[in-house]
């Protein structure tokens, strides 16, 4: 069997990890439980590459997951939606492929309460984020997972031409304080070049981005390939550095694949991160 064919794992504690990266891999999963599905990837690799060879700041990845599953005791299954909080300084990310097969491992595990089934989650996934996570469950009906419309300027009335590298010099400083958004910011997998759709949602106080230089900034990563999260960073390293705010947030709601999307924020105060999602997502 060829290594780009993986077999359905049986085993509850067998790794992928000697295979690599699942993302670009025909992956049949799992028919039982199984955190060896998980892959992490070190955020150092992307951080070496920013401004400074570093991140400076906090934040956290938030993931909504929509096909959430398990069997009660009976047999029954069990459906919730889930937000999922990992930390920005974490060691790892966990890549979106090997989180979308994990959570499909549990659909035919029993577990004896929710709580129980919490408790095996959040321990799998800190494991291999390399710090601690949270889980919020809530019904299919669950109001808190109803989209939102964005506060502030909408980036997307401008007519601007886009570049196709998003440098930093693109930035402009205005005096003032902005909260601005845009919906069609797209990136792409790093691994696949399948695009990612998001909104993405800047505020700044004390200085701000020039609205033009900041909306044909963001547009330029339609065709630059790194992860979600690293994305985030890197337009949030940016703006530090060119513009030098007192205060500076950036958010990208990233919309779903595979039951899941995922809302990376970076700040430069420790606070709660927002919790917003968009109806597309």
């Amino acid at each position: 069997m060829g290594d780009d064919k993986l077999p359905v794992r049986d085993s509850l504690h067998g790794s992928l990890h000697d295979k690599g990266p699942l993302l670009g891999q025909q992956v049949a999963g799992s028919n039982h439980y199984d955190p060896g599905l998980l892959f992490p990837v070190p955020r150092a690799n992307a951080r070496a590459s920013l401004p400074g060879r570093e991140f400076s700041g906090f934040g956290e990845d938030i993931w909504h997951a929509y096909e959430l599953s398990w069997l009660s005791a009976k047999g029954m299954p069990q459906i919730f939606l889930g937000t999922f909080c990992i930390p920005a300084d974490s060691v790892n990310i966990i890549e979106s492929k090997s989180f979308k097969l994990y959570l499909h491992s549990l659909n035919n595990h029993v577990f004896g309460s929710k709580e129980t089934a919490c408790e095996t989650i959040v321990g799998d996934l800190s494991v291999t984020a390399g710090a601690a996570i949270s889980l919020a469950l809530g019904g299919v009906d669950d109001g808190r997972y109803g989209g939102v419309v964005p506060e502030g300027d909408c980036l997307d009335v401008l007519d601007v031409s886009v570049p196709k590298v998003a440098d930093a010099s693109l930035l402009s400083a205005v005096a003032g304080d902005s909260l601005a958004y845009t919906h069609l910011m797209r990136s792409l997998c790093p691994v696949t070049a399948q695009p990612d759709w998001a909104t993405m949602i800047i505020e700044t106080r004390g200085t701000s981005a020039e609205r033009e230089g900041l909306l044909r900034y963001l547009l330029a990563y339609r065709n630059h390939q790194e992860f979600h999260e690293q994305c985030v960073e890197r337009v949030y390293t940016d703006l530090w550095k060119q513009l030098n705010p007192d205060y500076l947030s950036v958010q990208a709601l990233y919309t779903r694949r595979g039951g899941l999307d995922i809302c990376p924020w970076r700040c430069s105060e420790a606070q709660p991160a927002p919790q917003g999602r968009m109806n597309r997502q």
